[in-house]
């Protein structure tokens, strides 16, 4: 591993650890050359993936991109990181074990607005103002009602 600080081509791991979720293994570093101390994170990857974006460009699956997102729309809200980074990494797991290599954006942008919507109701709606492209004050009062109505299935219970 190349040290951020130097560019030092060799780095020695100091010490090692599973992550909290044992999603990762975490590993402290240490550069010889300058002595600085970072750290790097190890994940499974169990293919490559490429999502498919609505007007046919591909892309490689980011996935701090994935967890950006969310963090911004969860940004001030009583979500802590570790419920955030236990999201992505559902999310990504699923996306992984469909089977394909090519995902459609909207396929991502689905799971996301499921995720959000047991997280924070807030996170939720900002997203969603985001994926479905709110353009004014009446499509959020139509998403917002949508929400907060009870479903049929509710009401029988």
């Amino acid at each position: 591993m190349r040290c951020p600080y130097c560019g030092h081509a060799d780095t020695q791991v100091k010490d090692s650890r599973p992550t909290d979720d044992n999603s990762a293994i975490r590993r402290r570093r240490a550069c010889p050359a300058c002595g600085a101390r970072f750290t790097t994170f190890e994940r499974i990857q169990l293919r490559e993936l490429v999502v498919v974006k609505k007007n046919g460009a591909r892309s490689p699956f980011d996935r701090d991109k994935l967890a950006r997102s969310i963090t911004i729309a969860c940004r001030k809200r009583p979500v802590d990181e570790e419920r955030i980074e236990r999201v992505v990494n559902s999310i990504q797991r699923r996306l992984e074990s469909m089977g394909e290599t090519e995902i459609p954006s909207n396929t991502v942008g689905e799971m996301v607005m499921e995720a959000l919507q047991g997280l924070d109701k807030v996170a939720y709606i900002r997203f969603a103002s985001v994926y479905k492209n709110f353009r004014e004050i009446r499509d959020f009062e139509n998403f917002v009602e949508n929400i907060s109505e009870p479903s049929k299935a509710d009401e029988n219970l």
